[in-house]
């Protein structure tokens, strides 16, 4: 009997670590992945479905009114016979307003309620912080998003995936309509003509590549300018309408899709806007619609993740309640599950990280002062936001479940209200205590624009961190993770900005090309590498790589002064927290769309970078973690 070949942690971190968990992890029918970061989501989502269960059979237990209205959202989304009994009727009266539009002179008239509706429009306008000035509000505009994952699906060379999926998608569009009153040929009409306006919206935005860039998001132009070029639509009107004054300039995230505009939406192009609008409306209201609607809505993200079957009606329940009201839900979960002595600890460690941080900056090699100074002063400025806020946003005051209405209705008229409300915030000052995720979401993140680092709740668990954990290992989890987030203020992003999250450049020109021509080094370490599911694009993935080679330098440097560090377990658990099994669907699709590299990547590609690794594991060259001296990349 030949024996077994075990991996060795030289040549493999990722499965020296998680080999075994990823040989007995089986991924469920309804998910894309399992372990890591989804398996904590599945145990928040357990527990809290358990929670919504026994508070909806005692819902006078419920002392705070807004976690009331989730319960009873929650109750409403589970009522599958009322569901199934309304059918497709609540849409009906949407897709035949959209129906009714005669010309381009019909919906201009009508174009403020078809925002505030949420109906499906050419172009996407809404308010946020203003980057140059973040305490203040703007105007931005950019373009429709497309069926695809990517605008590159749609390149040449890519024909045979995007038939294969732009197939998936039409069958089931083709399904959705057979419950709308249309004839058969129009059936057939809609959605020739809904793929036809998508595939001129290809040409005309950005790929994910060039979102990632986020600060070049920002391209201020003036109003004459923006109304010239998004004629026919009346956008002057539409401003006043929106917010009774016109604004000297608008924020044009994507100007490409700006200039090229006229070719996308015109009076001959207008029956391919209306059709393409119709049925983004019943994709996109399938899921709140009858169970047969909801499982036939569900084909196209199920073909493009892996899935062999959608979530159960309780899942849902729980992902809509918890994603509309998702503060007070999340205040209830951090209350509830987080303790003080968590909360305590882990703030230490990232007080330590950042004075850390300070340190290993004063003493960088390719900084001149004034920029050392400056990056001094932006994590003096970083504001931490950690478990769960203090209290909800005041707008889920406003926020109504009303039995009489379906579900679809009641969703509706609560984005109607959040709508409404983000754009009545343009001429207020932006609030910088609001929090960017909820307290039951396991994940966390730095907000370039306003300097701070949130941290929820739920990611506050082994293995990431434990208070049972020794310090050496919370530092290769959670600690490492406080240290991402804080380098991505740091990252070829949020370097753009300043102290106060101010778009502002505070580089000298000298200390910029040295940053430059390292994280050009960085994305070389990672381009063109060959996974099973297709290649990484080193200049996609840049960003959250320099946060993990910036987590780990922070929290490697913080071991050499800690009493008793054992940097087997650092590194240990470093490889563990990057635990995932996902499904090759779901992997392909990771890699067009998600800014992250691919989880055995995370693990296996940073320690290379660090001489605590090869110390620590006695790594030499002819181990498959080694890289050479010349080729290691530490940038901050």
């Amino acid at each position: 009997m030949i024996e077994e070949k075990k991996v060795r942690v030289q040549d493999d971190l990722y499965m020296y670590v998680n080999g075994k968990t990823l040989d007995e992890l089986v991924i469920p029918d309804d998910k894309p992945a399992t372990g890591g970061f989804n398996t904590l989501n599945t145990n928040v989502e357990k527990t809290l479905i358990e929670d919504f269960n026994a508070m909806v059979v005692a819902t006078e237990g419920v002392d705070d009114p807004n976690l009331a209205k989730a319960v009873k959202l929650y109750a409403k989304v589970k009522d599958v016979k009322k569901r199934n009994k309304d059918g497709i009727k609540p849409i009906l009266k949407y897709l035949k307003k959209i129906d009714s539009l005669k010309d381009v002179k019909a919906l201009n008239r009508n174009l403020k309620d078809f925002i505030l509706v949420g109906y499906p429009l050419p172009f996407d306008i809404g308010v946020d912080a203003d980057f140059k000035d973040t305490t203040k509000h703007c105007v931005m505009i950019g373009g429709p998003s497309i069926i695809l994952p990517d605008t590159t699906y749609y390149k040449e060379g890519m024909e045979q995936t995007k038939d294969a999926l732009l197939g998936v998608w039409s069958g089931m569009v083709s399904k959705l309509l057979t419950y709308t009153k249309l004839s058969a040929e129009d059936q057939a009409k809609y959605l020739k003509d809904a793929l036809a306006f998508d595939a001129i919206i290809a040409t005309l935005v950005k790929s994910q590549e060039e979102w990632s860039e986020y600060t070049k998001m920002y391209n201020p132009t003036k109003t004459s300018k923006v109304v010239k070029l998004l004629k026919p639509i009346k956008f002057k009107k539409l401003l006043e309408d929106l917010f009774g004054t016109i604004p000297e300039q608008i924020i044009v995230t994507d100007p490409r899709f700006l200039k090229g505009f006229s070719t996308l939406f015109n009076g001959e192009n207008f029956e391919l806007y209306k059709h393409w609008a119709y049925i983004k409306t019943i994709v996109s209201a399938s899921p709140l619609l009858s169970e047969e609607l909801r499982v036939i809505g569900a084909t196209y993200s199920n073909a493009l993740m892996g899935l062999a079957a959608v979530s159960s009606i309780e899942k849902q329940a729980y992902q809509l309640a918890g994603g509309v009201f998702s503060e007070p839900v999340g205040l209830y979960y951090g209350k509830k599950y987080f303790g003080e002595e968590a909360k305590k600890d882990v703030i230490d460690i990232v007080k330590d990280i950042i004075e850390t941080y300070k340190k290993r900056v004063s003493e960088n090699d390719f900084l001149e002062q004034s920029t050392k100074d400056k990056a001094i002063l932006k994590l003096s400025k970083i504001e931490v936001k950690m478990g769960y806020p203090d209290k909800c946003d005041e707008l889920y005051d406003k926020f109504e479940v009303l039995d009489e209405d379906s579900l679809f209705e009641c969703v509706n008229k609560i984005s109607s209200i959040r709508t409404a409300d983000s754009l009545s915030k343009l001429n207020e000052p932006v609030d910088r205590t609001k929090w960017p995720m909820p307290g039951h979401m396991v994940n966390a993140c730095y907000n370039p624009f306003t300097n701070d680092i949130t941290f929820p709740a739920a990611i506050l668990q082994a293995p990431f961190y434990s208070i049972k954990q020794t310090r050496s290992e919370n530092l290769g989890g959670i600690g490492a993770v406080i240290g991402h987030e804080i380098s991505h203020a740091f990252d070829n992003n949020g370097a753009n900005c300043d102290e106060n999250g101010n778009l502002n450049n505070w580089w000298t020109k000298n200390d910029l090309k040295n940053f430059k021509n390292k994280t050009k080094a960085m994305i070389k370490q990672f381009d063109g590498i060959e996974l099973p599911q297709g290649k990484v694009n080193g200049a996609f993935v840049v960003s959250e790589n320099i946060a993990d080679n910036g987590g780990m330098a922070v929290t490697l440097e913080i071991m050499k002064s800690l009493p008793g560090a054992n940097y087997e377990e650092y590194f240990l658990n470093w490889g563990r927290i990057w635990c995932a099994k996902q499904r090759p669907e779901y992997q392909k699709m990771l890699l067009s769309v998600d800014v992250h590299s691919p989880s055995v990547l995370r693990a296996n590609m940073q320690p290379r970078n660090f001489e605590e690794w090869y110390t620590t594991f006695d790594v030499k060259k002819s181990d498959e973690m080694y890289l050479a001296p010349s080729k290691r990349v530490v940038i901050w």
